[in-house]
């Protein structure tokens, strides 16, 4: 029985829940009207010595995250999304019942609070409360209390309490934030319009990945959630606009690791009468301004290393990067065959189902990425490894596309964009055979986006940035989960 053991946290804070509720007072507020910023309010009184106040008083609300009582006075320190601020509170200034009820607040209760600002013996501004009241009752105690939450499984599939926890944790997501309005600053200064393409489609295109299927019930059709933005962007220069750009989420059936999740966002876009050269400094010049307005640097720290993101960024091709890393030059083995026999030399596996593209692109991710700390281009791929990408002048096995890499880590993979249809049908159907063939990832024929090209599209250059990666680097996140609210993780019951 409940009386023959202690009470436990959860179920005192019931109890005083219980309490309210018989009293006829409410625990769960639906408003507290005009609570002031808690940052202002200490840049406002930094300048105030030991003793001295306020003329007026203020209004702040948040979260109980310290409390602690001396004698007739009790300290709670409360946090609001920017900042945190102590609340005193005596019985002198309360009165007994209040002051009762002040001091019975727990961790993790919300709360609004008014008084005057003043800086105590200690020094620490404070706002002396005159009145308060209870917001929210929390049921539950914050993890390890105040010290902050370290479980990394409960961090993730509980984020709301790491954001309570850990005002890190906090501030990454604010910069997330932070960064996407940079961006779609940065791209609506250079004349582009942001436009929004489905998220459904028949047919999954623009890029390499498995796809989530769906099925539509009243039209009794299979439908696709997008692996890219690309194809529909590229429609919509057909149409007659010149610079366009989504960030929109991106799915992809695909495993999950420190730089993967299944649910992404990308930045993509498109510019009529450019090629990858205006793209390449358009990336370096987007990632730099970003930086800029939101750490005030391009100077960055990326486990332990300092990141330099001034452009110009170095520009080398991919058959030079893996000659000088692997040992291996692409171009004397053209045949899937040889290839292999090469490549196993080196220590990789190579999985009956690659294709020369792939095994190419294992040759980039084992030897070349990790080396890739400083901002880096890397240009000229293979065609088979870019179906949508324009072929070079002088080479037509390559393509004029580039990846860029900050922190040995892909950011950004863009290229001149193919406007021929008889090519891209072509290269469609080279696909389309490798998907027959067992490959996965390996695209469609989209007739659709066939027509589209048959009326015409201006010379372009295409782009796709990881906004979720450019985050990791300017947070300095050692994994995509930490700048995702809330990252796929299988239920507690399936673990």
């Amino acid at each position: 029985m409940a009386g023959d053991r202690p009470m436990s946290e959860a179920e005192e804070r019931r109890q005083k829940l219980d309490r309210l509720v018989s009293e006829g007072r409410s625990p769960y507020r639906n408003r507290f009207p005009g609570p002031e910023q808690v940052a202002p309010l200490l840049e406002r009184y930094a300048s105030f010595e030991s003793g001295e106040k306020s003329k007026e008083n203020h209004r702040v609300a948040g979260r109980v995250m310290i409390r602690r009582e001396h004698g007739k006075a009790t300290f709670l320190v409360l946090r609001d999304p920017g900042a945190r601020i102590q609340l005193y509170g005596n019985i002198n200034e309360l009165g007994e019942e209040r002051y009762g009820e002040f001091k019975h607040l727990d961790i993790g209760d919300i709360i609004g609070a008014e008084g005057p600002v003043f800086r105590t013996r200690r020094g620490e501004l404070s706002i002396l409360v005159k009145d308060f009241i209870p917001l929210a009752k929390g049921l539950h105690p914050l993890p390890e209390k105040w010290h902050g939450l370290t479980d990394v499984e409960v961090r993730y599939r509980q984020r709301y309490l790491d954001l309570i926890a850990n005002d890190e944790v906090h501030q990454a997501f604010y910069i997330r934030s932070r960064v996407l309005t940079a961006i779609r600053r940065f791209m609506d200064a250079r004349g582009f319009i942001e436009v929004e393409t489905p998220v459904m489609q028949t047919i999954p295109g623009g890029a390499t990945a498995r796809s989530f299927e769906t099925h539509h019930n009243a039209l009794d059709m299979n439908l696709y959630m997008r692996i890219a933005l690309e194809l529909h962007l590229k429609r919509l220069l057909v149409g007659g606009f010149d610079r366009v750009y989504e960030i929109g989420r991106i799915f992809r059936n695909e495993g999950i690791s420190t730089r993967h999740n299944p649910e992404f966002t990308m930045l993509e876009s498109q510019q009529a009468y450019a090629d990858y050269n205006d793209v390449m400094e358009m990336t370096e010049q987007l990632v730099a301004y970003v930086a800029r307005e939101v750490l005030g640097t391009l100077e960055i720290s990326w486990k332990d290393e300092q990141v330099d993101l001034t452009p110009p960024w170095p520009r080398l091709t991919l058959r030079e990067l893996i000659k000088e890393h692997s040992g291996v030059d692409f171009r004397e083995y053209p045949e899937r065959a040889a290839m292999k026999a090469r490549v196993g030399e080196t220590g990789i596996t190579v999985e009956p189902g690659w294709s020369w593209g792939k095994i190419v692109d294992e040759l980039l991710s084992t030897f070349v990425e990790p080396k890739l700390i400083q901002p880096t281009f890397i240009i000229d791929f293979p065609r088979e490894l870019s179906p949508l990408a324009r072929p070079k002048d002088e080479d037509s096995m390559l393509v004029e596309r580039f990846e860029g890499f900050i922190g040995g880590m892909e950011i950004a993979n863009c290229f001149s964009e193919l406007t021929n249809p008889i090519e891209q049908r072509r290269r469609f159907e080279e696909q389309a055979a490798l998907r027959e063939a067992g490959d996965e990832e390996a695209g469609l024929v989209d007739e659709d986006f066939l027509t589209a090209l048959e009326y015409g599209m201006p010379p372009s250059g295409g782009s796709g940035l990881g906004i979720d990666r450019l985050c990791m680097i300017l947070t300095d996140s050692p994994s995509i989960r930490d700048v995702i609210l809330f990252p796929l993780l299988k239920p507690e019951k399936q673990q």
